[in-house]
């Protein structure tokens, strides 16, 4: 019974730590978004849309975003959790 209760706290523990990742991460997103707004506003407000600026932000925090979702979520974002055993049976039945 002992191991079971530290099998469910190391799962807790883990589980928790998973869910504060997420909540950072979706932070960022919406932190990001507030800045790409913000910049937008200002670099409608100085130039309008004649030079924009702004895009180098966009794709600053585009980039940051990017590295973080492949960080917490892995490559099964791009790839798909099985595609490696689905690439290797389609090889093998070639």
């Amino acid at each position: 019974m002992r191991h079971f209760n530290q099998n469910s706290q190391t799962k807790y523990i883990r589980a928790s730590a998973r869910v504060a990742e997420l909540r950072r991460f979706y932070g960022r997103i919406f932190k990001g978004l507030l800045a790409i707004i913000i910049v937008a506003a200002i670099n409608y407000y100085l130039e309008g849309w004649s030079n924009p600026w702004f895009l180098w932000v966009v794709f600053g925090v585009g980039l940051g975003i990017g590295l973080r979702a492949i960080k917490l979520f892995g490559t099964t974002i791009v790839l798909g959790r099985d595609w490696e055993a689905r690439k290797i049976e389609q090889l093998m039945n070639e």
